[in-house]
């Protein structure tokens, strides 16, 4: 399938992206073009959109993912494609990808087969320039740290205590901690520091949360960079830079149109980890989707366990919003890889194995019942599949009453997801729908995080290392209370080892470290052995990856 997503997207007939505008009412004075087939919408577009009423936010989730795949994108891609096949007037809201999975794992992140975006080539590798911008307004702060400590430190800042990270967007474990300001005294003063991946960075998430501009230079000020010798923290505003970083996204913070490949609009905007970050596309452009289509279909990264439970508990809550259905995406290839297949046997038929993966699944299916919003469950089909595989997952779900439908959107496009879109659609019509979050506002961060280890991961026990214990004490005296929880985990298991796939039972969640994410109005609790700065594998994607004579791209897919 390596080249085949490639050469679809390549074959594709685009149509100009001020015709996909005007389908949703935009005129061309309303965008800044970026050639012909990608675009910027301008801010002020909301302003003459605000008396449109609201269209409904469907989300798409998975099970934990795996190596053998689920297509929660393609997933997303297909279904919006359906919604407009069956003339429902709906827009698709992703994320951006991230340079460094590009480049590493997982090669292109723009769906597949039938149910891609497009320009591929542009949105997996420079796009706009979102990421770079977000990438430059970080860096930009750490310079400013390094320079106001040089400059004579009016703000008492201890070097041992900067928190604040450069970033940069690629899969670079050499950078995880380094030592900066070594060659003498006009070098700045040495100390430690050390680099996040841009999209796990603070910046990403505050310009995903932001719903206008002067709502991120808000944020901005908000930022904690570190602390002063007396452990008073130390903001952005304090720099006196927010004005600076919210300058350098200004235009970053406009989202970006482009289409699929059955020519139905797609927002493309932020593009937070989940495992890390918050996992979710911006604010902005999910509002601006709910007024310019009656849905929004829109995913959140990773597993339920980690992008559905930010979006539900971190996003709706940030703009103003109730989803109207979850969507939770299966692939019985992932789910005999849950079950103990190994990778290289999964073509064979295991209907055993299939069974015993399916409470992966199960537990996803709990934890958004438990959010109390309407669901469906998209078996994900693979040529591999065999009939006695895909009867015995679809018996399940019938023995145990979930609504579910078969998916055929990686080789049927739109087409393969219409009965998706019909029983999404009954669901919102004749299910009840009475959304709550995992956690209160005015619960403690320690009960929030223990409501998140043990309601949606199915821990038994949380424990919090000693100088987590005494974070969350700072905290408290520090009026952080309040803010929302992000958990950082690994996507692969519901606990925080990577190895117990599954749906693994009597397990502890160590929470080792939280760092404040104030602009962003979350707390993140470090679990596990789970790092802010990938590594690249033995054999990254880029190996590939060429340009031929006339500039197409060849193996990013």
């Amino acid at each position: 399938m390596e080249n085949v997503d490639l050469k679809i997207a390549q074959d594709a007939k685009m149509e100009k992206i001020v015709d996909i505008a005007a389908k949703l009412g935009l005129k061309e004075e309303d965008l800044e073009l970026y050639g012909n087939y990608k675009a910027k919408i301008d801010l002020g577009v909301m302003k003459k959109l605000e008396d449109n009423e609201n269209g409904k936010v469907i989300l798409v989730t998975a099970i934990n993912p795996t190596p053998a795949g689920e297509g929660k994108s393609t997933t997303t891609v297909g279904l919006g494609q359906a919604f407009n096949k069956i003339g429902e007037n709906a827009i698709i809201a992703l994320r951006e990808p991230s340079f460094g999975p590009v480049m590493g794992v997982k090669g292109g992140a723009a769906g597949g087969g039938y149910s891609q975006v497009v320009p591929m080539e542009d949105i997996n590798l420079h796009f706009t320039g979102d990421i770079h911008a977000i990438t430059t307004a970080n860096n930009a702060i750490s310079a400013i740290i390094d320079n106001h400590i040089h400059q004579g430190n009016v703000l008492n800042i201890d070097p041992r205590r900067i928190s604040w990270k450069r970033a940069v967007d690629m899969n670079d474990r050499a950078l995880r901690d380094i030592v900066i300001g070594l060659g003498g005294i006009g070098n700045s003063l040495p100390r430690q520091d050390g680099f996040n991946i841009t999209v796990a960075s603070e910046i990403m998430a505050v310009l995903c949360l932001a719903m206008d501009l002067k709502d991120l230079k808000v944020r901005v000020k908000k930022i904690v960079i570190g602390y002063t010798y007396d452990r008073k923290p130390i903001t952005v505003g304090d720099l006196g830079v927010e004005g600076a970083v919210a300058l350098i996204l200004k235009d970053a913070i406009k989202p970006n149109l482009v289409q699929t490949l059955e020519n139905t609009p797609a927002l493309i905007h932020g593009g937070p980890f989940a495992n890390i970050a918050h996992g979710c596309n911006s604010i902005i452009a999910t509002n601006m989707g709910r007024k310019l289509a009656d849905y929004v279909i829109t995913e959140a990264g990773f597993g339920a366990d980690l992008g559905a439970e930010k979006f539900l508990d971190i996003k709706t809550l940030q703009a103003g919003f109730d989803p109207a259905a979850v969507i939770i995406v299966a692939t019985i290839r992932a789910l005999k890889m849950h079950g103990g297949v190994n990778k290289k046997e999964l073509g064979a038929e295991n209907v055993e194995a299939l069974i015993h993966g399916i409470p992966n699944l199960e537990k996803h299916i709990e934890s958004i019942k438990g959010f109390k919003v309407p669901y469906v469950v998209a078996i994900n089909s693979f040529i591999t599949d065999t009939e006695g595989e895909t009867k015995a997952l679809e018996d399940y779900l019938k023995e145990n009453n979930h609504p579910y439908s078969l998916s055929e959107v990686w080789e049927k496009g739109g087409e393969g997801a219409v009965d998706l879109a019909h029983k999404v659609i009954h669901e919102i019509n004749t299910k009840p729908n009475n959304f709550e979050r995992m956690y209160k506002e005015e619960d403690t961060l320690k009960e929030k995080i223990e409501k998140v280890c043990t309601k949606i991961y199915g821990a038994k026990n949380v424990e919090f290392t000693h100088a987590a214990r005494i974070q969350l004490r700072r905290f408290r005296r520090l009026g952080w209370d309040n803010l929302g929880v992000c958990m950082a985990k690994t996507q692969y298991s519901l606990s925080d080892n990577p190895k117990l796939l599954g749906r693994p039972e009597g397990f502890t969640i160590t929470v080792k470290e939280l760092r404040p994410s104030v602009g962003a109005g979350f707390i993140v609790a470090l679990t596990g052995d789970v790092m802010t700065m990938p590594g690249l594998p033995k054999v990254p994607s880029a190996l590939a990856m060429d340009v031929d004579d006339e500039g197409n791209a060849q193996g990013l897919f």
